[in-house]
């Protein structure tokens, strides 16, 4: 996989918006301004948030993710040649705690998640 695949997968979640927030060729997928997927400029991997520190460390010792750097203990960095069900499931998940994480008022304005 690489970051088109990622980034096709990311654009399809209703109200995504890709930007570049630190510049250099960041890849930032944001639902309601709050990230839910990140390529950095390494262009290895994808980092996603998981639901809690402890699922991210359960990942990490399966060997499935690797901490994502400068993120939070909850998130993790997917490699791209990780099985293609597990990053679109992590990338589904991610996004999905995102979005619920926003104002019932902003959610409201997205479409369905199909």
């Amino acid at each position: 996989m690489d970051r088109d695949f990622i980034n096709s997968i990311c654009k399809e979640f209703p109200g995504a918006e890709l930007s570049d927030p630190w510049g250099g060729g960041h890849d930032a997928w944001k639902v309601g301004g709050k990230m839910f997927a990140c390529i950095g400029i390494a262009n290895d991997g994808v980092s996603v948030k998981t639901p809690d520190a402890e699922t991210a460390q359960m990942l990490i010792d399966a060997g499935v993710a690797v901490k994502a750097p400068y993120f939070h203990r909850s998130w993790v960095r997917l490699p791209f040649d990780a099985e293609t069900e597990e990053l679109r499931h992590r990338l589904t998940v991610s996004y999905d705690l995102v979005r619920a994480s926003l104002t019932k008022k902003l959610q409201a304005t997205l479409a369905p998640r199909s």
